[in-house]
């Protein structure tokens, strides 16, 4: 078989989101905020967060991944790698990757995490295309998964009301109809902006000392203004990019699935894109900013609407800190 006949197939979805609420009214007993603030400049009402339930992103992975296996009919042990998009692993090591591994009972199974921010999810689907394009491996589980809460400054107003926690997941399989699965893909990078976005404190460059516990530091920085700026730009280039990638136009989708970051930038890329609001799935009031979580689960909400079947072209798109940003499009 060529490669230009093997198909890479999205056969499997799953999510799971934890029970634990935090709507904007607690937020106005938390920082100087009010519900009317927070609806107006990021579209969010409520938001799902682990709480002191002592979940981990592995724990919210091996729910979503159960799910898109059973979706998917296929066995752990049918899967040879497991990718997993997150910058909130459980901990600095092992990945989250392998602890899903074990969990599951994936023995047959290599397993690496991508950080990758909030496009976690669309890198790990180019390399499922390309790992399975190549012939290395033909059934790859592919999440994203973020705890931000454990990262949130929450004396920080302008960012302690966009986050949630929350995992998704997909089954990538190989298959042999070129006309189906990840059609085109695109991701990019530009390190000349990291101090848009970021989180100071944690790393190898500035670890976590008694003197800068409790600081802030810990917690995520963004320079919202310029982020607006910069994401609906590369998120329509990059979804212009994907759609002529496979010779098609917007018209011809069934559905966008955005990265659930801020409803300004949603509707502005939807403009730029001359799309009417049905052809833009937007789950955001729901769960907030799930990062790399926020469009598989977006996903699996919108097949559960009845907006998705089989057949349906769909374009994915996010953009996050690094400066990171990719699309994808998937024919189910």
């Amino acid at each position: 078989m060529s490669k230009d006949s093997i198909s890479a197939e999205m056969v499997g979805i799953g999510c799971y989101v934890p029970e634990k609420v935090l709507t904007n009214a607690d937020f106005e007993r938390i920082v100087d905020t009010s519900d009317e603030w927070i609806t107006t400049r990021t579209g969010i009402k409520r938001r799902h967060v682990v709480g002191d339930s002592g979940e981990a992103t592995s724990d919210m992975c091996i729910k979503a991944a159960r799910q898109a296996l059973a979706d998917a009919d296929m066995s752990p042990k049918e899967l040879d790698l497991i990718l997993i998009g997150t910058c909130t692993p459980d901990m600095k090591t092992p990945s989250a990757a392998v602890i899903v591994q074990r969990h599951l009972g994936a023995t047959n199974a290599a397993a690496f995490d991508i950080n990758a921010a909030c496009v976690g999810y669309i890198y790990g689907l180019k390399a499922a295309l390309a790992f399975i394009k190549s012939g290395m491996y033909r059934n790859i589980l592919v999440m994203g998964s973020e705890t931000l809460t454990s990262i949130t400054n929450y004396q920080d107003r302008t960012t302690c009301v966009l986050f949630g926690d929350g995992a998704g997941a997909a089954v990538i399989k190989a298959g042999n109809d070129p006309t189906r699965g990840i059609l085109a893909s695109r991701i990019a990078a530009d390190g000349r902006h990291e101090e848009l976005l970021f989180v100071k404190t944690g790393g190898s460059r500035n670890p976590v000392t008694p003197e800068n516990i409790g600081n802030g530091s810990q917690g995520i920085y963004m320079n919202g203004s310029e982020i607006f700026r910069h994401a609906v730009r590369y998120m329509q280039e990059s979804s212009i990019q994907v759609l002529e990638d496979a010779g098609m136009k917007p018209e011809d989708l069934k559905l966008v699935i955005p990265h659930q970051a801020n409803i300004r930038i949603i509707d502005s890329l939807r403009k730029r894109l001359h799309l009417p609001k049905e052809k833009v799935f937007v789950n955001i009031q729901e769960y907030g900013n799930t990062s790399s979580a926020s469009i598989p689960i977006a996903m699996v909400e919108a097949r559960s609407r009845g907006l998705l079947e089989k057949g349906d072209l769909v374009l994915m798109v996010s953009f996050g800190g690094g400066l990171v940003w990719g699309a994808c499009l998937v024919r189910l």
